[in-house]
């Protein structure tokens, strides 16, 4: 079987672009066509300022959040990015050949560099080299497929490039893997300000609807939503975005197509009266587990205690075998 490796960070509570962007597919579609790795990437947390307290409840709520909605450890493998040292050791050596202007060029390096400095200050190094990591959890398994949104696809590039070099000079060591996208609403936008995309890092906002959120704000951030000059419905990412962003989450939650759908309305009252609905029923079942979950926490615990050993076991050969291939004496 193909083996495919995604994960999630745990800088914020998951939106509901996180689940129709990545992990709907990861568990109705990746876990049973595939051998599935799926990773809350916590060390990637630490890119920032935050606080420890607070990273370690949002690891834990992305995890059960992951198993709520619908990844099972039977048929994938559920861990906790630092349970497995793998993915800090073959980090170094990549970082060995990856070049410091491949990581310059990466966007969301420029994009929070460049705000930092605006407020006079600077950006952690490991912000820089943190797509060298997200290469290693990826190239440490011989993963085949990433399945990430379109804001992943230029680390998934980077770390395609870092892998056929790595080949090339010390011998084939790596899988060099491939990106995948859904179909719809791979990006789904905020309902507020709908050119930029529904983040979870940022803590607070009418436009973010999170996994959690109850039916009742739900209802209300959608209905708040954004919508564009003019009255027609028309599916147009370019000129209509607020319309189109509304399309293209209702398609994504019913199926359908925005384009067919964005024939079906007359008014932006009924389109957002139908996509809250849409978006509630969606999230009910996700929240209805998460809640049995958190009222049972040794099973999560045991499901990240085993999947980390599973992982651990799969990553360690090809990480000795990229030890060996750089140079490096092996352990005596």
């Amino acid at each position: 079987m193909k083996r495919v490796f995604s994960g999630v960070k745990p800088t914020g509570h998951l939106t509901l672009g996180n689940y129709l962007g990545a992990m709907r597919r990861w568990s109705e579609v990746d876990q049973h066509e595939a051998d599935a790795l799926f990773c809350v990437v916590d060390l990637h947390a630490l890119t920032m300022d935050h606080d420890p307290a607070r990273v370690r409840r949002l690891s834990r709520q992305a995890a059960t959040l992951l198993l709520a909605a619908g990844l099972d450890p039977k048929l994938c493998t559920v861990f906790v990015q630092s349970h497995v040292d793998e993915h800090v050791r073959l980090s170094y050596l990549l970082e060995c050949v990856a070049t410091d202007g491949e990581m310059r060029r990466m966007i969301q390096y420029k994009e929070k560099a460049a705000a930092e400095r605006a407020r006079g200050g600077s950006v952690r190094l490991s912000l820089l080299t943190y797509p060298v990591l997200m290469a290693a959890d990826i190239l440490a398994y011989g993963t085949d497929e990433v399945p990430v949104g379109d804001d992943q696809a230029q680390h998934v590039e980077l770390t395609r490039d870092v892998a056929v070099r790595f080949n090339q000079r010390y011998g084939r060591t790596f899988v060099v893997p491939r990106t995948t996208h859904p179909g719809v609403a791979a990006r789904v936008m905020n309902l507020q300000d709908p050119t930029s995309k529904m983040g979870k890092s940022d803590d607070v906002g009418p436009g973010i609807v999170y996994l959690l959120d109850e039916p009742d704000v739900v209802r209300k951030k959608v209905m708040r939503a954004v919508t564009d000059s003019g009255r027609d419905v028309a599916y147009d990412r370019e000129a209509r975005p607020g319309v189109s962003n509304l399309l293209e989450i209702l398609a994504a939650c019913e199926g359908g197509n925005p384009n067919d759908l964005a024939g079906v309305y007359e008014s932006y009252g009924s389109l957002k009266k139908d996509t809250a609905d849409a978006v509630v029923e969606l999230l009910r079942p996700v929240q209805q587990r998460h809640k049995e979950l958190c009222a049972d926490a040794a099973y999560v615990e045991g499901v990240l205690r085993e999947g980390a050993e599973r992982a651990r076991e799969m990553a360690r050969p090809r990480v000795d075998a990229a030890y060996r291939a750089i140079g490096l004496l092996p352990a005596v």
